[in-house]
């Protein structure tokens, strides 16, 4: 049921980015970022439609994106694109509104949320948001600001084919754009998760069982009450907040569980996190003692 879910939302994303291309930024000859923007430019100078454009540039990146970010990824990224693609083809081109910087902020609050929903649920819509999402792997760098950043070719391509009065309405929609994706997309964001429990090791066990984290345990004493209580130290990226929190609940109701962001990690943490840990590594070696600290 939850892979049907994310296919229906990845669906239902994808069509808002039709309507926001063809309703409010091709009307104008605003162009969106990266693959996209130049598939639209194709289809402007061109007889052949935008939607065609932007599954022929899109297949030398999911090559990479396939051997890099792994088959479901690259699936949902594959659907995304193909659901955009039909809209595109029969969603009319027609203008919401004869204000372009209207449209250009609309269109751009509109694909922002729809890439960062798809993101948000293991796919992409092609192009740079694969090439960024590899780079964040490697870098913690907002999703957003990288793309924007990649954007700027597009910005300037538009620029020199049309005018330099649409290319400043680009780059407005395509800065949006990257707000609204990093409001969405948060996995860069580190928090550091302190819990106080007095059923350490059945905490331990379960967050070690559903996370692929590294946890410091260490012995504590209340100072109040004197009762022995163990405390687990770990740095978790804010997604997966929203499953370690009730997986703590449900063990240890009394817990005193203290959330922090955390500006920098340095050291050997996992970047392409996920909530079911995958099977480890032969030979791997994972120290979980106490007044221990192990990798993240």
């Amino acid at each position: 049921m939850n892979k049907v879910y994310g296919i229906l939302v990845i669906f239902a994303a994808s069509v808002l980015l039709g309507f926001a291309f063809n309703l409010f930024l091709l009307p104008h000859e605003i162009l969106s970022g990266g693959v996209t923007g130049l598939a639209m430019i194709f289809g402007l100078i061109s007889p052949i439609n935008a939607g065609v454009w932007l599954i022929i540039l899109n297949i030398p990146i999911f090559v990479v994106g396939w051997m890099k970010l792994g088959k479901v990824f690259i699936f949902n990224s594959i659907f995304s694109v193909a659901v955009t693609s039909v809209s595109m083809l029969y969603i009319p081109v027609m203008k919401v509104t004869e204000d372009v910087l209207l449209s250009s902020v609309f269109g751009g609050v509109l694909v922002g949320a729809g890439a960062g929903i798809i993101i948000r649920f293991y796919g992409s819509g092609g192009g740079f948001d694969v090439i960024g999402l590899l780079l964040t792997m490697k870098r913690d760098i907002p999703l957003g600001f990288l793309v924007f950043s990649l954007n700027s070719l597009v910005i300037f391509a538009s620029g020199f084919i049309f005018s330099w009065e649409l290319a400043m309405y680009t780059m407005a929609s395509i800065y949006i754009t990257g707000l609204v994706v990093d409001r969405i997309h948060t996995r860069h964001h580190k928090l550091s998760l302190m819990v106080v429990t007095s059923k350490g090791e059945a905490v331990k066990k379960e967050l070690l069982e559903n996370l692929y984290r590294g946890i410091t345990v260490t012995d504590g004493e209340g100072a109040y009450s004197g009762n022995k209580v163990k405390v687990l130290y770990s740095v978790i990226s804010r997604y997966e907040l929203a499953f370690v929190r009730p997986l703590i609940k449900s063990i240890d109701p009394n817990a005193f569980v203290s959330i922090s962001e955390t500006m920098e990690v340095m050291g050997n943490f996992r970047k392409d996190n996920s909530f079911k840990k995958p099977p480890r590594a032969k030979g791997a070696v994972y120290n979980t003692t106490a007044n221990s600290t192990e990798q993240n």
